[in-house]
C-alpha cells in the first residue's frame, strides 16, 4: 500500500475533521505498542503555525536571527528545528516524503502518522458518528480499517473499537506481520 520509500512500516491515523480523537487514541495506543516491544516514531501534521521553541530562549533567538536549522542538545535528548523556505501564502504544504528521511530508521520499528490524510499510506480512519462527519474510507482505498465508537453498517474494511487500544494494537501487529516478506 505504501508508495513512500522508507525502510520501516508506516501507518497513518486520519479523520474527516479535527476533534475526532486521533491524538487521544495515539496516546493510549503508543504505550500498548511499546509494551509489545515496538520502537515507534510519530509524525504529526499541524494545520496551523506552531513553534516548539519559546521566545527569549537562546535557540529561539538564534533561529529568529536567520538560522535555517537549529539543533538543541542535552545529555538526554536533542531536537532539530528546520525552517522551510519562507514562501507566500498558498505555498506547497509539507509532504510526508519530505519528513520521513529525517527519521532514524535504525532506531524504530514502526512510524505512526497523525494527519496527512491525503498521503498514499495505509491508514486507520478515526470515525465518531456523533460528530456528523462522513466516512472517508468509501472514497479512500488506502484506509485499511475504521476505528469507531459506534456500529457501522455495510463496511468493507475491518471495524475496530475506538475505545479498545489493545484490540487496535492486535490489528496493527497482525498488519505488520502481513507486511513482512
Amino acid at each position: 500500500m505504501t508508495t513512500l520509500l522508507f525502510p520501516r512500516p508506516i501507518l497513518g491515523f486520519c479523520a474527516y475533521g479535527s476533534g475526532s480523537g486521533k491524538t487521544t487514541l495515539l496516546t493510549k495506543l503508543i504505550p500498548v505498542l511499546t509494551a509489545r516491544g515496538l520502537r515507534l516514531s510519530v509524525i504529526k501534521h499541524a494545520h496551523h503555525k506552531f513553534d516548539v521553541d519559546k521566545p527569549g530562549k537562546d535557540s529561539y533567538r538564534l533561529r529568529e536571527a536567520g538560522a535555517v536549522q537549529t539543533l538543541v542538545a542535552s545529555d538526554i535528548r536533542w531536537a532539530l528545528m528546520t525552517e522551510r523556505e519562507r514562501m507566500p501564502y498558498g505555498q506547497e504544504p509539507v509532504a510526508l516524503a519530505e519528513l520521513l528521511p529525517q527519521l532514524d530508521s535504525n532506531a524504530i520499528d514502526l512510524v505512526l502518522i497523525e494527519g496527512f490524510k491525503q498521503a498514499d499510506i495505509g491508514k486507520i480512519e478515526i470515525h465518531r458518528p456523533s460528530l456528523g462527519y462522513p466516512l472517508l474510507s468509501p472514497a479512500d482505498d488506502s484506509i485499511i480499517a475504521v476505528a469507531t465508537d459506534a456500529a457501522l453498517n455495510q463496511h468493507t474494511v475491518p471495524v475496530l473499537d475506538l475505545n479498545n487500544p489493545e484490540s487496535i494494537a492486535d490489528f496493527i501487529m497482525h498488519w505488520m506481520k502481513d507486511l513482512a516478506p
